[in-house]
């Protein structure tokens, strides 16, 4: 272990693998497949079940050029527009260009995609993009559908799976080099207590930390456990203040909390409207693409209205579809609207913008690779620097696949060589047990002030009450007994994530894609057209450095050897 590690027991039980994926969405499962097709022993860790992850949540679909009269450099135009200056355009390039028979190798692998009537994959069209190019399955189903056949794949092909498992630490050898992991088996599992996978490639595959925030499309294992603990084993992370809120997420009310039910772009890109209680359609005049703007300016544009209307949400009317349509195409939504009192064909949509994807996340190059030799990140987890300060939508499960595919080529390439054992490369400090209880706290404080609108004020007041939460929550252990759970160790990832984002918001002056800070309201490509890295200092304090332009310095100064095209 390095750096800084969670208080938990020493692991009493142990697998040998070449790699360990942690996480099974597209991006886990993808990795999985492909280092397991190569003959290399591996292992899937994931938080609950296979198809647990934040992957069977997608709706609208996966973004390819795939149609006629479509390319990749369109593609690569509308994405570096979505990012607003901060797309790494290397990553984006590699995404848009690749992309295309990654998801015809996804269809290999079992994937069913909806199709028209000539038998053609159906695109439809979402925010930001100036072409039908979104693939779908199901209608609004696709995550499911692509979670469904890559885990029946991986079950297919005898990978060894360990579910219910929460991720605790990074393992590392005398050399400093991953050796693996620590995690801790709940009681589902087929191991019992903290454990460890010892391997000398470890892929972070965890999805996202929506968590960190009231209201979120994210599910409730969505708690940042790759981020926290790549920035404890002294990993840099890049951009977390880019999180994106989507614009319309179903509004259950004022007081709603945890994960709430999302209404698809998809449905704007069928034709559905944005208006107020009155019914005017703001977004006409906001933008060229009017509702199909890129997501931070729709989600600006629905906070901006509900201050004006001293309202608590806008509404998406889509009554023009009629019954069929709505089955046909969105039967999941309108079970979801439906369930909650709406009904879709009858009535708008009441909705409002909530924490939705992280554009940032675990430093990497365009194989996967991070600053710490042998750990590598891809999906939400990861900042590649394709999504910049805005993903575009639905080019999250195509980063997933593309970047999966990338890490296993590389991962066989370099070969999975062991230096050591895993032993501590020097003391590391071990973190408090914190409260189980102070996720609801956490997710108070973030929403309020570093949410869609944020200030340097605001921050500041973030920074403040989170420091008095941790201070708090370890103060209410002192004097007795308190052993370690999950609840505290996910307590204690939030805690890590929220600290980091804050941080490297405060830092950046400016507003740019989806960080909007109301005291510094315009764009600021002069100062601020640079990464914000952050890591962990000599006394265990966040820092945030500027990189230097654009583009991402390179992770590591070692050579490593290429994958061979």
């Amino acid at each position: 272990m390095t750096g800084t590690r969670l208080h938990a027991p020493e692991p009493g039980w142990a697998i040998d693998a070449d790699v360990v994926v942690v996480g099974s969405g597209v991006a886990g499962l993808t990795a999985a497949l492909r280092c397991t097709a190569a003959g290399l022993r591996t292992v899937v860790v994931t938080k609950a079940l296979l198809d647990d992850g934040s992957t069977r949540w997608a709706q609208g679909g996966i973004a390819a050029a795939l149609g006629e009269g479509d390319t990749p450099e369109q593609h690569l135009d509308d994405t570096l527009v979505a990012g607003a200056g901060l797309c790494d355009e290397r990553a984006v390039r590699t995404l848009v260009t690749e992309g295309p028979d990654a998801v015809r190798r996804l269809i290999e692998t079992g994937a069913h995609f909806d199709t028209t009537s000539e038998g053609e994959i159906a695109l439809t069209r979402e925010g930001g993009h100036h072409r039908r190019r979104i693939a779908h399955a199901g209608g609004d189903a696709t995550g499911a559908e692509i979670s469904r056949a890559l885990v029946e794949a991986i079950r297919d092909r005898g990978v060894h799976t360990v579910e219910h498992a929460l991720v605790l630490d990074l393992l590392t050898d005398a050399a400093g080099r991953t050796a693996g992991v620590t995690l801790h088996v709940m009681d589902e599992g087929q191991h019992d207590g903290v454990g460890a996978v010892h391997a000398p490639a470890v892929v972070l595959a965890t999805g996202g930390m929506g968590q960190i925030f009231s209201a979120t499309t994210n599910p409730p294992v969505s708690t940042g456990d790759g981020v926290a603990l790549a920035l404890r084993a002294g990993a840099e992370v890049s951009d977390l203040e880019f999180v994106q809120f989507h614009p319309t997420v179903l509004f259950l009310g004022a007081g709603a909390e945890g994960q709430q039910p999302l209404v698809s772009e998809a449905v704007r890109g069928e034709g559905a409207h944005l208006v107020d209680a009155d019914g005017v359609r703001f977004m006409l005049g906001q933008h060229e693409l009017a509702e199909l703007a890129p997501r931070d300016v729709v989600a600006k544009a629905i906070t901006r209205r509900m201050r004006e209307q001293d309202a608590e949400h806008m509404y998406l009317d889509a009554r023009h579809f009629g019954a069929e349509m709505w089955e046909r195409r969105f039967p999941t939504i309108l079970a979801a609207c439906r369930a909650h009192g709406i009904d879709p064909v009858t009535e708008p949509i009441p909705v409002a913008p909530a924490a939705h994807y992280a554009s940032g996340g675990v430093r990497t190059d365009l194989y996967g690779r991070t600053t710490v030799p042998g750990l590598y990140a891809c999906g939400e987890v990861a900042c590649t620097g394709v999504h910049g300060a805005n993903r575009l939508a639905s080019n999250s499960l195509l980063e997933g696949l593309v970047f999966a595919e990338r890490i296993a080529e590389d991962v066989v390439a370099n070969g999975p060589h062991r230096e050591g054992t895993p032993v501590p490369s020097a003391p590391p400090r071990v973190m408090p047990v914190l409260k189980p209880g102070l996720r609801p706290g956490l997710q108070r404080i973030m929403s309020a002030n570093a949410g869609v609108l944020r200030s340097g004020e605001s921050l500041r007041r973030a920074a403040a009450a989170l420091e008095e939460l941790s201070v708090d929550a370890v103060m209410d252990h002192l004097g007795r007994s308190s052993e370690p759970c999950t609840e505290a160790w996910e307590a204690a990832n939030l805690l890590e994530v929220a600290g980091a984002l804050v941080t490297a918001a405060l830092a950046r002056e400016e507003t740019r894609g989806c960080h909007w800070r109301e005291d510094r309201p315009e764009r600021d490509d002069a100062a601020w057209r640079r990464h914000l890295i952050v890591s962990r200092d000599s006394h265990g304090l966040f820092a945030a450095h500027p990189t230097a332009g654009a583009d991402f310095p390179s992770v590591t100064a070692e050579v490593s050897k290429e994958p061979q095209s």
